[in-house]
């Protein structure tokens, strides 16, 4: 679990409108698909390469259900935010999962804006083979006036490594700290 400073990201999507949940959700995206190694997946027991990493997210809904959002990555932000805001609509109009395939181009991204975790394990299915990279992030606190988030990543051993979940955290950081 790393500490991301969220305070130039929260003000810019307060100033834009935007939902602060979509505004980090696209750069933590697009961290994501500028490192190799989070678009290996095992699929049949050999290991696949995806041209873009998409994202599986957990979207809530109204009676205290959850259900499951795919958002395809778009490189225009705008275009990102909009097609999620509509995918989101449809999870919140719906009842039931939708759980993604092993070996889809998706990471497996939760929100859990309720709590200010220092560390968490990662759900998943040992009935197959999930190789997905894992990330959550936690309740935004503020101290000294920055902002901060907690985040976790978990990413299968035999495709990625402490190193490449370093690189995303840079990354990510960097992104979430642009004006």
């Amino acid at each position: 679990m790393v500490q991301i400073d969220c305070t130039k990201a929260y003000i810019k999507a307060k100033e834009k409108g935007t939902s602060f949940f979509l505004y980090y959700l696209y750069r933590a995206l697009k961290a994501v698909n500028q490192i190799e190694e989070f678009h290996y997946r095992i699929l049949n027991n050999e290991v696949v390469v995806h041209d873009q990493v998409n994202v599986s997210t957990t979207i809530n809904r109204a009676n205290g259900t959850f259900g499951f959002g795919y958002f395809d990555y778009h490189t225009n932000e705008n275009i990102f935010i909009a097609n999620a805001q509509k995918a989101i609509q449809e999870v919140q109009n719906t009842e039931g999962l939708i759980p993604s395939k092993p070996g889809n181009s998706e990471i497996h991204f939760s929100a859990i804006p309720w709590i200010d975790f220092s560390s968490l394990s990662h759900a998943r299915s040992f009935t197959f083979a999930d190789s997905a990279p894992k990330i959550s992030v936690g309740k935004v606190t503020e101290k000294d006036g920055v902002k901060t988030m907690p985040v976790a990543v978990h990413v299968h051993h035999g495709l990625a490594d402490g190193y490449h979940v370093g690189q995303f955290v840079e990354k990510f950081q960097t992104l979430m700290n642009e004006s």
